[in-house]
């Protein structure tokens, strides 16, 4: 789903003009992200928490040269689904 087909999908469950429910969820988009860079984790019970992992610094092998190279740390977005939509999914 693409976020023009969640757009409409939206605004057509919650009988909402699609200007109005692109603005939600652009909205809740950028609010999410803000929330992670910010630090913070976002949890939306029974759907899943969104939160930033850290990935410590390690070393890589190039696969062109063979040659070891560093690769640095990192900080990466990650989401974990809640149980009622792992429920709902397993169905």
């Amino acid at each position: 789903m693409t976020k023009a087909e969640l757009i409409s999908a939206v605004a057509e469950k919650s009988e909402l003009t699609k200007k109005d429910s692109e603005k939600a969820v652009s909205a809740m988009i950028d609010v999410i992200t803000e929330a992670l860079v910010g630090g913070d984790k976002v949890s939306l019970v029974g759907f899943g928490t969104f939160e930033v992992k850290n990935r410590s610094a390690r070393n890589g092998i190039n696969p062109r040269t063979k040659e070891a190279m560093p690769i640095p740390a990192s900080k990466l977005p990650a989401f974990k689904a809640g149980k009622a939509l792992k429920e709902a999914v397993a169905k």
